[in-house]
């Protein structure tokens, strides 16, 4: 395959001339403990709504429950916001206060 490219006017650009592209920032979607939130109904949220298998779902609600907080996953701004607000309003539909939010990596990341 060449490196040259033609476009429909008959000019020629290399593959060097193509701009170069950036991968979107990324963003981890936090869960905070709770007091009275149940911790299978946390197993359920991250398995039904982060596709975890109950032993990540579990090491996730466990990270929750002892450290104060923990990442269900990390995405693009748009899947980890939606995700964000498909549990807290589960959460609050299920009227447990279990809240989430999300963080912005740093690029390097």
């Amino acid at each position: 395959m060449s490196d040259e490219l033609i476009h429909f006017d008959g000019s020629t650009a290399t593959l060097a001339d193509k701009p170069a592209l950036k991968k979107p920032p990324m963003y981890q979607v936090v869960m905070h403990n709770d007091d009275y939130t149940p911790m299978d109904f946390v197993v359920d949220v991250l398995m039904q709504i982060f596709f975890l298998d109950e032993a990540a779902a579990t090491s996730v609600m466990m990270a929750v429950h002892q450290k104060g907080k923990g990442v269900a996953g990390i995405y693009p701004k748009d899947i980890a916001e939606t995700k964000t607000m498909i549990v807290n309003q589960v959460a609050q539909e299920h009227e447990h206060p279990l809240k989430c939010d999300c963080e912005a990596l740093p690029d390097d990341e």
